[in-house]
């Protein structure tokens, strides 16, 4: 069992803390496994075997507890020594009807430390947030960082890393992938079906989608369009010139749905020269470059804007908030805070035209503050630095572990 410590090191830091740890991110990126790992790290810990209650509510082991009621009693059941600690580990928890009864009973009434995982944001806007008013940590889990498929890999040095990239690039990053990759012909139906799974268990049932067909065609133009700036409007008026007549409230109560499903990410405009948050025109990103690449195919795929995904993706995993950057007319890729930290990138295959090269540079020398402006490129350069303005390869970039 391959090791996620960016993941893992998060719950240990939490570990016996007084707040329910809330693993989210979508399905198939790790987090029953990550469970698994920190079930291990307890006994190495010396935690007793049976103080550890681990649920999985996909699995069919918990058909039958489908009500708080049944939760509440199994879960009660275990805990025969009522002057120690249990750890409860239960996977999927959103199955369960009215489960924050119970989690919310439990931390209030009983020596329990509470894990649990969900596939879909619901799991934090229901009605677990307004009983525990503050007392959770959620952890945001994504698909491997190329550093840890280089892991998964079994990467060793002297081995072709522009190869391994573009498998990265072109197959993703859910675990599963790594496992499929002696037999390359089981990635696209093992891909299909966690898209399908997504769609239909965490989007269309859980809310009631009337029009499937046209949820997944806004899904499908995002894909096509990652890095683009898009409005609801730009995405109404596309389906409808194509024969599906549809409004922008429904548009944007379907990006809405799968945000929540974490299979698209999005990020806001701040005007820079205003200092706001600007609500219109904002980017859209996608969890998975492999999902995303079943839902487009290859052909007309626009290379600087899969990189940008990717790099996206990995300033969310390095706890960054990430915005889009306008300055006048002009936009940088990502404007990257952190506590009183903040970076800004911009992201180009290539740097190596004179005209590329300036059309990068312009918007962060428009930039009239002090903090770090970096252009991220595949380009290995004797420069290193345009008037303060850093340039670094992106697969150096991944590979740091800042």
């Amino acid at each position: 069992m391959k090791k996620r410590d960016l993941y893992l090191n998060q719950l240990i830091q939490f570990k016996d803390k007084p707040l329910v740890k809330v693993i989210t991110g979508i399905r198939r990126c790790g987090k029953s496994t990550l469970l698994s790992l920190f079930e291990m790290y307890l006994q190495s810990c010396g935690v007793p075997e049976d103080h550890v209650i681990r649920m999985n509510f996909e699995s069919f082991e918990f058909d039958e507890i489908r009500k708080y009621t049944h939760l509440y009693a199994y879960i009660k059941g275990k805990m025969t020594c009522l002057d120690e600690k249990y750890y409860i580990l239960l996977d999927e928890v959103q199955q369960v009807e009215s489960w924050e009864k119970v989690i919310n009973s439990f931390l209030v009434d009983s020596n329990v430390d509470i894990y649990i995982t969900g596939s879909n944001a619901y799991l934090l806007s229901s009605e677990l947030s307004t009983l525990l008013s503050g007392r959770y940590a959620e952890i945001k889990m994504l698909p491997l960082s190329f550093k840890e498929y280089l892991d998964f890999t079994n990467f060793a040095k002297g081995d072709n890393i522009d190869i391994v990239f573009n498998d990265y690039l072109e197959f993703g990053g859910l675990p599963t992938v790594v496992e499929l990759k002696g037999h390359p012909d089981t990635i696209a139906p093992f891909l299909n079906g966690i898209y399908n799974t997504v769609i239909m268990k965490d989007v269309v049932q859980r809310n009631h989608v009337r029009d499937a067909a046209l949820l997944e065609s806004v899904l499908k133009f995002i894909a096509a369009n990652i890095g683009s700036i898009v409005s609801t409007k730009k995405i109404s008026d596309y389906l409808t010139s194509s024969g599906r007549k549809t409004t922008s409230d429904t548009i944007d109560n379907y990006l809405k749905m799968l945000e929540q499903a974490f299979i698209i990410y999005r990020a806001n405009r701040y005007d820079l020269k205003g200092k706001l948050f600007l609500k219109t025109l904002e980017k859209y990103y996608v969890v998975d470059i492999g999902i995303r690449n079943q839902l487009t195919g290859l052909r007309n795929t626009d290379y600087g804007h899969v990189l940008e995904n990717i790099i996206y993706l990995e300033l969310l995993r390095r706890g960054y908030d990430v915005a889009i950057g306008k300055v006048g007319s002009l936009e940088v890729d990502f404007i990257a805070t952190k506590f009183d930290t903040k970076i800004y990138y911009q992201v180009s295959a290539s740097i190596m035209d004179e005209e590329t090269r300036e059309r990068e540079l312009k918007p962060l020398q428009s930039i009239n503050d002090y903090y770090a402006r970096i252009i991220l490129t595949m380009d290995r350069s004797l420069y290193s630095d345009f008037d303060g303005i850093k340039i670094v390869n992106i697969l150096d970039f991944l590979l740091d572990s800042k």
